[in-house]
Protein backbone atom coordinates (compact mmCIF):
# COMPACT_ATOMS: atom_id res chain seq x y z
CA UNK A 1 0.00 0.00 0.00
CA UNK A 2 1.18 3.55 -0.63
CA UNK A 3 -0.03 7.03 0.06
CA UNK A 4 -2.22 8.53 -2.64
CA UNK A 5 -0.74 12.03 -2.38
CA UNK A 6 -3.01 13.97 -4.78
CA UNK A 7 -6.35 12.79 -3.33
CA UNK A 8 -5.06 13.25 0.21
CA UNK A 9 -3.98 16.82 -0.49
CA UNK A 10 -7.26 17.54 -2.25
CA UNK A 11 -9.20 16.23 0.73
CA UNK A 12 -7.13 18.29 3.16
CA UNK A 13 -7.64 21.40 1.02
CA UNK A 14 -11.40 20.87 0.98
CA UNK A 15 -11.41 20.36 4.76
CA UNK A 16 -9.46 23.59 5.21
CA UNK A 17 -11.95 25.44 3.00
CA UNK A 18 -14.78 24.10 5.19
CA UNK A 19 -13.05 25.75 8.14
CA UNK A 20 -11.80 22.62 9.87
CA UNK A 21 -9.06 23.46 12.35
CA UNK A 22 -5.47 22.30 12.58
CA UNK A 23 -6.21 19.24 14.73
CA UNK A 24 -8.94 17.99 12.37
CA UNK A 25 -6.63 18.49 9.39
CA UNK A 26 -3.78 16.90 11.31
CA UNK A 27 -5.85 13.88 12.22
CA UNK A 28 -6.86 13.35 8.58
CA UNK A 29 -3.21 13.58 7.54
CA UNK A 30 -1.98 11.21 10.25
CA UNK A 31 -4.72 8.67 9.54
CA UNK A 32 -3.87 8.64 5.81
CA UNK A 33 -0.12 8.46 6.40
CA UNK A 34 -0.44 5.56 8.84
CA UNK A 35 -2.75 3.69 6.44
CA UNK A 36 -0.40 4.33 3.51
CA UNK A 37 2.76 3.31 5.36
CA UNK A 38 1.95 -0.02 6.98
CA UNK A 39 5.47 -0.22 8.42
CA UNK A 40 4.51 2.66 10.74
CA UNK A 41 3.43 1.40 14.14
CA UNK A 42 2.68 4.96 15.25
CA UNK A 43 2.12 8.25 13.42
CA UNK A 44 1.42 11.61 14.96
CA UNK A 45 1.85 15.34 14.96
CA UNK A 46 3.62 17.38 17.57
CA UNK A 47 2.83 21.11 17.60
CA UNK A 48 5.59 23.55 18.51
CA UNK A 49 4.42 25.66 21.44
CA UNK A 50 7.15 27.92 22.79
CA UNK A 51 10.16 25.75 23.58
CA UNK A 52 8.17 22.49 23.70
CA UNK A 53 6.62 20.07 21.27
CA UNK A 54 3.08 19.19 22.36
CA UNK A 55 1.37 16.04 21.16
CA UNK A 56 -1.47 16.60 18.75
CA UNK A 57 -3.44 14.06 16.71
CA UNK A 58 -1.96 10.57 16.46
CA UNK A 59 -2.75 7.02 15.35
CA UNK A 60 -1.32 4.12 17.31
CA UNK A 61 -0.70 3.26 20.94
CA UNK A 62 -0.84 6.04 23.54
CA UNK A 63 2.50 7.61 24.44
CA UNK A 64 3.82 9.14 27.63
CA UNK A 65 5.65 11.72 25.52
CA UNK A 66 2.95 14.38 25.34
CA UNK A 67 5.41 17.25 25.82
CA UNK A 68 8.99 17.17 24.52
CA UNK A 69 11.47 20.02 25.08
CA UNK A 70 13.16 21.31 21.92
CA UNK A 71 16.56 19.63 21.69
CA UNK A 72 15.43 16.42 23.44
CA UNK A 73 15.09 13.14 21.55
CA UNK A 74 14.75 12.78 17.80
CA UNK A 75 11.70 15.07 17.71
CA UNK A 76 13.35 17.84 19.71
CA UNK A 77 16.58 17.50 17.73
CA UNK A 78 14.69 18.04 14.45
CA UNK A 79 13.45 21.42 15.68
CA UNK A 80 16.75 22.41 17.33
CA UNK A 81 18.68 21.64 14.13
CA UNK A 82 15.94 22.85 11.78
CA UNK A 83 16.12 19.66 9.72
CA UNK A 84 14.18 16.48 9.21
CA UNK A 85 15.42 13.29 10.86
CA UNK A 86 15.55 9.80 9.33
CA UNK A 87 16.83 7.35 11.94
CA UNK A 88 17.35 3.79 10.72
CA UNK A 89 18.03 2.34 14.17
CA UNK A 90 16.96 4.37 17.19
CA UNK A 91 19.17 2.22 19.42
CA UNK A 92 22.12 4.04 17.86
CA UNK A 93 20.88 7.46 19.08
CA UNK A 94 21.99 8.33 22.60
CA UNK A 95 19.20 10.90 22.97
CA UNK A 96 16.35 8.69 21.76
CA UNK A 97 13.14 8.93 23.84
CA UNK A 98 11.62 5.46 23.75
CA UNK A 99 7.89 5.57 23.17
CA UNK A 100 7.88 1.78 23.04
CA UNK A 101 10.58 -0.85 23.57
CA UNK A 102 9.58 -2.32 20.20
CA UNK A 103 10.34 0.83 18.13
CA UNK A 104 13.44 0.46 15.98
CA UNK A 105 13.29 3.35 13.50
CA UNK A 106 11.80 6.82 13.27
CA UNK A 107 11.26 9.59 10.77
CA UNK A 108 10.48 13.19 11.75
CA UNK A 109 9.51 15.82 9.17
CA UNK A 110 9.14 19.46 10.14
CA UNK A 111 5.94 21.31 9.28
CA UNK A 112 6.42 24.97 8.39
CA UNK A 113 3.78 27.66 7.92
CA UNK A 114 4.82 31.09 6.73
CA UNK A 115 8.46 29.97 6.83
CA UNK A 116 8.30 29.11 10.54
CA UNK A 117 8.34 25.66 12.12
CA UNK A 118 4.89 25.07 13.65
CA UNK A 119 5.14 21.36 14.27
CA UNK A 120 6.25 18.04 12.91
CA UNK A 121 5.03 14.77 11.53
CA UNK A 122 6.54 11.87 13.49
CA UNK A 123 6.42 8.18 12.52
CA UNK A 124 7.78 5.14 14.35
CA UNK A 125 8.39 1.64 13.02
CA UNK A 126 9.13 -1.61 14.78
CA UNK A 127 11.54 -2.49 11.95
CA UNK A 128 15.15 -1.37 11.61
CA UNK A 129 15.32 0.90 8.55
CA UNK A 130 11.54 0.97 8.47
CA UNK A 131 11.50 4.16 6.43
CA UNK A 132 13.31 4.83 3.17
CA UNK A 133 14.58 8.00 1.53
CA UNK A 134 11.54 7.76 -0.76
CA UNK A 135 9.24 7.66 2.29
CA UNK A 136 11.02 10.73 3.62
CA UNK A 137 10.48 12.61 0.35
CA UNK A 138 6.76 11.74 0.29
CA UNK A 139 6.40 12.90 3.91
CA UNK A 140 8.24 16.13 3.07
CA UNK A 141 5.80 16.87 0.24
CA UNK A 142 2.86 16.17 2.55
CA UNK A 143 4.32 18.25 5.39
CA UNK A 144 5.00 21.17 3.06
CA UNK A 145 1.45 21.15 1.69
CA UNK A 146 0.02 20.69 5.19
CA UNK A 147 2.04 23.67 6.43
CA UNK A 148 0.72 25.75 3.56
CA UNK A 149 -2.84 24.87 4.55
CA UNK A 150 -2.13 25.70 8.19
CA UNK A 151 -0.72 29.06 7.15
CA UNK A 152 -3.99 29.84 5.40
CA UNK A 153 -6.29 28.92 8.29
CA UNK A 154 -8.27 31.88 9.51
CA UNK A 155 -7.80 33.83 6.29
CA UNK A 156 -10.62 34.32 3.82
CA UNK A 157 -10.24 32.43 0.52
CA UNK A 158 -8.32 34.39 -2.13
CA UNK A 159 -11.49 35.03 -4.16
CA UNK A 160 -13.10 36.77 -1.15
CA UNK A 161 -10.13 38.80 0.05
CA UNK A 162 -10.63 42.51 -0.05
CA UNK A 163 -8.06 45.21 -0.47
CA UNK A 164 -8.41 48.59 1.14
CA UNK A 165 -8.36 51.43 -1.37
Amino acid sequence: MSIEVAPLLSGLSQAALRGEGRDALGHALVRAVKAGMPQASWAGIYWLEGSDLVLGPFEGPATDHVRIPVGTGVCGTAVAEGRDQLVGDVRQRANYLACSAAVRSEVVVLVRAGGQVVGQLDLDSERVDGFSDDDLRVLQVLASAFGGLLGGLGRPPASRRTTAL
